[in-house]
């Protein structure tokens, strides 16, 4: 029931959004260039990569500088980059991703390979079912950013401490997938944002 739901809101959603789409578009091109989308390599469902879409919000070649994104002001986030995250814009392309099946509007974020390595036995559960745009984890940890930057080794305190802490809120809904479930993440992040 849920695919279904994913199939209708993701098209929906780029129909209804196409012109923020274009406008977007233009404004990440003219602030900091080509290419305008950020593509990654992510660990979806049942451990298979698949590639993750977005608005490039940061300089090209960050990722040699680091995945995490630390405090408000990283020097690698472009003009129209703190924008886009702020209110969560540059999210939006992954609606090609729920709607070609990567993804699911619902579910635990999708990591990179460097962390999901990492994961314990238990924790791997995570990596069972389709990954989400939203979920718990992603509205408690919303301005995670913020909180690394007041770690001394921000790398550490993600995998010692957020890391865990989010895998545990990711299993609240993987245990209960519910559809009242699912409308309740999806309100409560759009609260989130508009807050």
């Amino acid at each position: 029931m849920t695919r279904i739901l994913d199939i209708g809101f993701s098209l929906l959603g780029i129909i209804v959004l196409l012109p923020v789409f274009l406008i977007l578009s233009i404004i990440v091109f003219f602030d900091s260039g080509r290419p305008v989308f950020y593509t990654q390599k992510r660990v979806g469902r049942n451990g298979l990569d698949f590639v993750l879409y977005k608005f490039r919000t940061m300089s090209k070649g960050s990722e040699s500088r680091g995945l995490l994104t630390v405090g408000v002001k990283d020097s690698r986030i472009s003009r129209s980059g703190y924008f886009l995250r702020k209110y969560k814009l540059d999210e939006i392309p992954q609606l090609i991703n729920v709607l070609s099946g990567d993804m699911s509007l619902v579910g635990p974020r999708p990591e990179v390979r460097k962390y999901v390595d990492l994961y314990t036995a238990i924790q791997q559960q995570v990596i069972t079912v389709r990954p989400g745009i939203t979920d718990y984890a992603s509205i408690i940890y919303v301005d995670e950013n913020i909180l690394l930057s007041h770690s001394v080794d921000p790398e550490k305190t993600y995998i010692n401490e957020i890391m865990p802490r989010k895998i545990e809120l990711n299993m609240r809904y993987i245990n209960n997938p519910t559809i009242a479930q699912y409308f309740t993440i999806l309100f409560l992040t759009f609260l989130r944002i508009f807050r």
